[in-house]
């Protein structure tokens, strides 16, 4: 059994990866399914959804339910680990209030 990366890593990787935050920012707001969330995170590509979303399922940051109909139905959740990150996205969303409003200057 292959070892779980460390939570280091994951931080660095989850934080680091363009989209990422966009896409568990969604999740986190009921956009759950990838079409939906193509059209909700502007300028993502379907590949590159698709390749974040199977590292955070694989990290188990998002949890994958698909439905047994025709066509198939995929919708993803935030796990408890997951959920982790909902402090860094409520530091990253008040920062940009703060910026938006002019509290700081770009100086």
């Amino acid at each position: 059994m292959a070892s779980r990366p460390s939570a280091i890593h994951i931080v660095q990787d989850v934080v680091g990866c363009k989209w990422m935050l966009d896409i568990i920012e969604g999740v986190r707001n009921n956009v759950r399914r990838p079409g939906a969330m193509a059209k909700n995170i502007q300028g993502v590509s379907t590949k590159v959804l698709n390749e974040r979303l199977i590292k955070l399922v694989a990290f188990g940051i998002l949890q994958k339910q698909v439905y047994p109909e025709i066509p198939p139905r995929v919708e993803y959740e935030v796990t408890k680990l997951g959920s982790q990150f909902f402090p860094i996205l409520d530091l990253i969303n008040k920062l940009q209030d703060e910026l938006d409003h002019g509290k700081f200057s770009m100086n």
